[in-house]
Order: C-alpha cells, then structure tokens, then sequence
C-alpha cells in the first residue's frame, strides 16, 4: 500500500473534504448555559432574541479544528510529490497542528516538532503520545516582530544548540546542520521559529507544511468548515449572513477561510477575531501583537478584533465544561468575547467556533498561575530560590542582582545543575540530584523565562510547589540594555 492510500486510510477519510469524507462537525445550540453563565457569573442579562451556537471541533481525529488544515496541506503535498514516501515532515506548532501531524505516524510518516516550553503539560503529553518526535525550543515559537535584542543572543546559542543535540539523539547527521550554523543562529536571534523549521527542512530535504503562511490552510475553512456551518445555520432557522461568527486567532486559516466564504456568499463581515489581552499566554493562540507578523493575519477581512482577558473569561471555561461542552480554552476567550458583544445590544444571533475540547487543558483548570511577575515574586516567602537551565548558569554577578530584586540573602539562591536539568526536561522525571533543591516552596528562575516555566509544569504535575518567575534574569530591569554575558555563562 502507497502513501497515499495508507492516509487517506489512517487519517485523511476521518476528515471533512469538499464532497465526501467524514460527517461535519456538529453546531451544538448553547444559548441557554450560555445565557444562564452570563446572569450567574457577570450580572449580564442577555435579551429573548439572543441565540448562539457552537461549532464544536473536538469530535476530529487529533481533536481540535487543526486537523482540518493538516490533513488539506498533506493531502496536497503528497498528491503533487512535495512529501514523499520516507520523508519527514517537520514544523513549528504550538501544539494542535503538531498533535493533527502526529496522526501521520500511522501512515509510517516520521514527524518532527519545534515547539515552545511556554505548552502546557497535557498539550506535551499528547504530542509525545502521537509519536510525534518533539524538539523543545527556549523561545516563543510566534513572537511579535522586532524582538530581537542583544539579551536574546545567548538563549538563541542554548536554542541552536538543543536543537543540534534532539537531531544527533534522533538519528539525523549534524554536519549539515553544523554547515548552516550560522543561517540557524540568525533565526534563532530572530526568535524566528516558523522560517527555522522551513530552513531546516529546505537544507534536510524534509517536507515542512508551513501552516502560518500556507493558503491552504485558509482553503481548507473556505472550502470545508464555513460551507458546513452555512447549511447547519440554515437547517438551524438562520440566517448565516447575519449571525456574527467569534473565533480566536492561532495561524489565521480559521478567521481567513471563514471571513473570505461569508465575503463571498453573503457580502458581509461577520467574523469577530478575538486575541488574549498583552502578554497573556492562553494555549494555542496568538496575542494581537504576535499575529501582526503573520502572513494569514488579514484584519481588512474582520468585522472587529477584541483583546479579552482570559482571566475573566477562565470562570466561564469552568462552568461550561461542568454543563458537559467539550470545550478549551481559546474557545471560552471566544465565547466570552461573544457574550460582551451581545450585551451591547450590537447582535443578537452568534457563532463560536469551539476549535478544541477540555481534554488537555483539564489538569491546569483548578490550578493556581504556575507563572509569577516580579512584583509578585517578590512579594511572596519562597523557602528556596531555584535557578534551572540545561546549558548556562548564573554568574556571581546574576546571583546578587537576582537577590537584589526578590529582596532575599543570596544563600536561598540554589544552582542546579545543568544535566540534573536537562533530564528533567526530557525525561519528565525528577532526578535524583534536584531533590534537595525543591524542598519547600520554591520560585524558579532561568535566562528568559520559559525553561523555568516549563520546569515549573513538570514540577507542578508532581505535586511539588513551585512558582516560575516570569522574563528571568534577562528580564529584570537592572539587566536592561545589558549583554547576558554580564549575569550568565555557559555551564561547566
């Protein structure tokens, strides 16, 4: 049996296609928990004309709305050769694209993640369930444009070089990797994880989907999700051309596809694009000022874009999922979005795209901010201050300014080693070394941030304490405008 054939069998036939595949997904009428979430959380009385339904994305193989673009891209790629049998994929993904890619492995297809510790635990877990091989990147994988700065130098050498490390443990030679160190490196400075994936399969002979800048991953909602939801609204009573469609913003292909149909069909703009407020970090979508820089981020398409603050709309996410809607996180960013705006009196019938359910956000529902701000480190009683990193180490200098800004003697300032580190970002086991480390309450700290952070996760699942300190060492002020090589250096 050919590629082809094995993933149209595997996974292409379990997904909606233009004329045939999978059954579409259902449009789940939600108005009246949604109607009674507004009275009894927010105070907000929604009118009798109010409805609002979910198209709900969880029930596709891989388990998100993701799928839908993944298999379209692949589909494509091997119908005209750009992925061959024995190639492998590889792409840069903030988790359910990467989950989606990871389906092909029972096509036999080997697929490799760059991906972003900032993911939460039960997003990792089901990329590694997915035999999906993952490479953990210490940068964002969509950063805003303009990032880069001197202080992101060194964290893009500890980037490359776990990158160079994941290749040689996976079996893929390092000489050419080593040749184009340099282009690697500049990226990597870039904070430029999208184009590094293109790189490195353009110089592997690796097949990368590029799902940020791919307009096929617009067609596949143009073409597929937004003729469903058209004919659902339809049997629903509705009428698709005045209901006003909220979604949340990871690449750009749902908001595309859906905007540019309803443009076309119905002349109208109707698609709400909704983002997290700044610096907030809600799984698997972009804030406004990281999806600028992308090439599927079309705002002239848009009837408004809204920044929420998931925080707000977390209560919310709590209560629907308690009335049985399979639903994660961006989608209640979404829906709550939705519900502002029909309490302004702006509309009265709505969509949600509900793009993927609860199941790997459950664990981190009822926990506490496992990501704490300076001000709030330092306000908090840490029994132990806990630097973690695989490659660097801070220097005499980094210790006494870390000190300085938590307002703590330098003695709870611990140095773990770097392999105790790395293992425990690999293994996601606690060796044995780190132990006494983490006696008590703990705050970690690392270069940027997202080590740290991703330490934290690990830590948390385990029911060990600790608090992860947002930015890191580079992200204090007393080390603005300062090279990293002042506070940190590479690990003995």
């Amino acid at each position: 049996m050919g590629l082809s054939e094995r993933f149209e069998q595997e996974l292409g036939s379990g997904v909606p296609r233009p004329g045939g595949g999978a059954a579409p997904t259902p449009l789940v009428d939600m108005t009246r928990d949604v109607s009674e979430c507004a009275r009894s959380l927010y105070g907000i009385e929604l009118g009798p004309g109010f409805e609002i339904y979910g198209k709900v994305e969880s029930g596709l193989p891989g388990g998100s709305i993701k799928t839908r673009p993944a298999v379209h891209i692949i589909r494509d790629a091997i119908e005209s050769g750009k992925l061959r049998e024995g190639q492998p994929v590889i792409e840069a993904t903030s988790g359910n694209f990467g989950i989606a890619l990871g389906l092909l492995s029972r096509a036999g297809v080997r697929v490799i993640a760059l991906v972003s510790r900032r993911l939460q635990e039960g997003v990792l877990d089901q990329l590694r369930g997915g035999g999906v091989s993952i490479i953990d990147m210490d940068v964002d994988i969509c950063p805003a444009p303009g990032m880069e700065n001197r202080a992101d130098e060194m964290a893009a050498k500890a980037a490359a070089a776990a990158v160079r490390s994941r290749f040689a443990e996976m079996g893929i030679e390092t000489d050419t990797f080593d040749g184009h160190a340099k282009e690697i490196d500049r990226l990597l400075g870039r904070k430029d994880v999208i184009n590094l994936a293109a790189y490195l399969a353009r110089i592997y002979g690796m097949f990368c989907p590029q799902q940020y800048g791919n307009e096929l991953n617009v067609e596949a909602h143009r073409t597929v999700t937004a003729v469903e939801l058209d004919a659902q609204l339809r049997a629903a009573g509705q009428e698709p051309g005045r209901c006003q469609i909220f979604c949340t913003f990871g690449t750009g292909g749902t908001s595309g596809g859906l905007s540019s149909y309803m443009r076309e069909k119905y002349g109208a703009k109707s698609v709400h694009v909704v983002f997290p407020v700044p610096g907030q970090d809600v799984a698997g979508i972009r804030t406004k000022a990281n999806a600028e820089g992308l090439g599927l981020y079309r705002p002239d398409r848009y009837a408004s874009q809204t920044e929420e603050d998931f925080e707000k709309a977390r209560p919310m996410l709590k209560f629907m999922v308690e009335r049985n809607h399979d639903m994660g996180e961006s989608s209640a960013l979404a829906l709550y979005a939705a519900v502002r705006a029909a309490a302004s009196g702006s509309a009265s019938k709505f969509v949600v795209i509900v793009a993927d359910g609860i199941a790997k956000y459950r664990r981190s529902l009822e926990a506490q901010p496992v990501e704490v701000s300076l001000e709030e480190a330092a306000s908090a009683d840490y029994d132990r201050i806990v630097w973690v990193h695989p490659r660097y180490a801070p220097r005499e200098e980094g210790i006494e300014m870390l000190a300085r800004s938590l307002g703590v003697e330098k003695s709870k300032i611990t140095v773990t080693s770097a392999s105790d580190v790395g293992e425990l970002l690999s293994t996601r086991q606690i060796p044995e070394g780190m132990g006494g480390a983490l006696e008590g309450r703990a705050l970690l700290v690392c270069m940027a941030g997202n080590t740290s952070l991703n330490a934290a996760k690990v830590l948390a699942g385990k029911g060990v304490s600790v608090q992860s300190l947002g930015g890191g060492i580079t992200g204090l002020p007393e080390s603005a405008n300062k090279p990293p090589g002042m506070y940190v250096q590479a690990s003995g």
